[in-house]
């Protein structure tokens, strides 16, 4: 039954991601509105998903590729439509969107039959642990966004490009100091996603570091994120440099997440889970 309803809200994030994508191209700010209601529609039918499939699984959706990225791709979506309530910043879902579907669109392509944890990882850890890395992964994601946009205004600005596009963007100023704000608040997450990890390794595995590729691609992650914002505090990393490094970030985020998963076995590979 969640499955089906996945597929519903798959259904609305392409509605509002063609919507988003669409207002790139129109004025009108009517349209922006409207593929802010198919999104917030999506999310809402995305968390009966998730409930229905939390219920059938008896344990927190995030244990193996579908799960993860369905889990990944609800949160970038709330993450995204509580930016746009309080940024106002309705270009950003024309960005935000399409990867928000594409996401979906692989979670739907992966093996989604429910597989019972091993004895090991039947722990609250798992809540903590992956709501946590999670909710780091997440800003990190709108900042990858922020700092896209960014790029792309800069170069409107360079090459004086000052109509179309460059009328809907954001200015510098704002992207620069949403794109800081998202970091501030990806960092400590990501922190805590690595602190209680150990934890939760010492409970399961007796040891709470084993430099498993998940462990240490989780460590390089963390250095990215910390060297940013240790740059921006101290030496002015701002505005494009920022922005490159956020990009740069998230590709790191990217490998850790499914790259290691995928490509290098380990403790935390879904194919041993």
């Amino acid at each position: 039954m969640d499955i089906v309803i996945f597929k519903i809200a798959a259904f609305f994030y392409l509605a509002s991601a063609l919507l988003y994508v669409y207002y790139l191209y129109r004025t009108r700010e009517g349209i922006s509105q409207k593929a802010y209601i198919l999104l917030m529609v999506a999310f809402v039918i995305h968390t009966v998903a998730l409930v229905s499939r939390a219920f059938v699984a008896r344990h927190l959706p995030a244990t193996n590729l579908f799960e993860s990225l369905s889990l990944f791709s609800w949160m970038v979506a709330g993450g995204y439509l509580l930016l746009e309530w309080r940024y106002k910043m309705p270009i950003l879902g024309s960005f935000v969107a399409p990867l928000n579907f594409l996401g979906v669109l692989v979670a739907a392509l992966t093996p989604q039959a429910v597989r019972p944890l091993p004895p090991a990882l039947k722990s609250v850890w798992l809540y903590i642990h992956a709501t946590t890395s999670f909710v780091g992964e997440v800003a990190f994601a709108l900042a990858f966004v922020v700092s896209t946009v960014y790029l792309i205004q800069e170069r409107h600005i360079r090459r004086k490009k000052l109509g179309g596009l460059f009328q809907k963007l954001p200015s510098l100023g704002k992207l620069d100091e949403l794109n800081y704000r998202l970091l501030t608040w990806g960092f400590p997450f990501l922190t805590l996603g690595i602190v209680t990890g150990a934890i939760w390794a010492q409970y399961a595995w007796g040891a709470y570091w084993s430099w498993d590729p998940k462990e240490t691609w989780s460590l390089i992650t963390w250095f990215i994120y910390a060297a940013i914002l240790h740059g921006r505090m101290t030496v002015g990393w701002r505005g494009r440099r920022a922005a490159i490094l956020s990009v740069v970030g998230f590709g790191a985020v990217l490998f850790t997440f499914l790259g290691v998963n995928l490509l290098l076995p380990g403790l935390h590979s879904y194919s041993s889970m």
